[in-house]
């Protein structure tokens, strides 16, 4: 199987739960043993290769800014392209330049997904029983791409992921680990870094550091 495979299914839950004038968000990055797999929420309609007329890759976080700080500040982001972003409005990114930064984001080998690809008009809170209608479906993107560790972003995803309960706050810096198909992957739960948890992305930072210190 590979990661296009999936896209089928991901397009039927957005018709079952997303916004019906917007597309499914995927992912983007590095897929072949990248270092690191994010694994964030849920897009939203500012992302704006969700638009329907958007032909370009339909990778996480396109034609937004905060999320790149943190991208940056971990050195996982050329400077030239950062402040690029920084300097022009979403809706001036273009498909060519979506594909320049996720070039970059594969030549640092990091690979971006969310645990739920129904992408929603805005960053309303979904019920764990939609995002837990995508975990098999996130479990067979990491068996394809084989990452050397997995970082959750928030409590809500890492307690779907992880099978329990998990405060990101009571567990920073802890190593799990999960088994997929036989295979033993580490997973890490950090602070969500943005929209209402933006004042947490130094925390984020810190963590995800320590991570990519102690990858094998």
């Amino acid at each position: 199987m590979e990661l296009d495979d999936l896209k089928i299914k991901y397009d039927a839950l957005q018709e079952k739960y997303g916004a019906k004038e917007l597309d499914s968000i995927y992912h983007g990055g590095c897929v072949n043993h990248p270092d690191i797999c994010f694994v964030f929420m849920n897009p939203t309609g500012r992302n704006i290769a969700s638009c329907k007329t958007w032909k370009g890759i339909k990778s996480p976080w396109i034609g937004t800014k905060n999320i790149w700080d943190l991208f940056y500040k971990l050195d996982l982001m050329d400077e030239e392209i950062y402040q690029t972003i920084k300097s022009m409005k979403g809706s001036e990114w273009t498909e060519e330049f979506a594909e320049k930064v996720y070039d970059d984001v594969k030549a640092h080998k990091y690979f971006i997904t969310n645990l739920g690809k129904c992408t929603q008009i805005d960053a309303r809170i979904l019920p764990d029983s939609v995002y837990k209608e995508y975990l098999e479906l996130l479990k067979q993107e990491i068996e394809i791409i084989k990452p050397k560790v997995v970082v959750l972003f928030g409590n809500q995803v890492s307690s779907i992921v992880l099978n329990q309960k998990i405060s990101v706050s009571q567990c920073r810096k802890k190593l799990f680990k999960g088994k997929i198909n036989g295979t033993e992957y580490p997973f890490y739960s950090v602070y969500y870094p943005v929209g209402n948890g933006r004042f947490n992305m130094d925390k984020s930072i810190e963590d995800i550091k320590y991570i990519k210190e102690n990858l094998k």
